[in-house]
């Protein structure tokens, strides 16, 4: 499991793209999602380096906590 600090997420709206850009990387990833404190647990087979390069090129530049 990866969890990642995303500053620049903060709505309904924010999930959705995150969502939609890590399921394009890998389908059968699984996202939890706490906007109170702007982070993400991601279960995924990709490697935490292609998650964090796909979330900036969607405009949520992340780290991993």
């Amino acid at each position: 499991m990866i969890k990642l600090n995303v500053p620049d997420m903060s709505c309904g709206h924010c999930v959705g793209a995150i969502t939609k850009a890590v399921k394009a990387l890998d389908h059968d990833a699984v996202l939890d999602f706490d906007l109170a404190t702007r982070s993400v647990k991601l279960q995924t087979a990709v490697p935490t380096g292609s998650v964090l390069a796909t979330l900036a090129e969607a405009g949520y530049p992340a780290t991993e906590q």
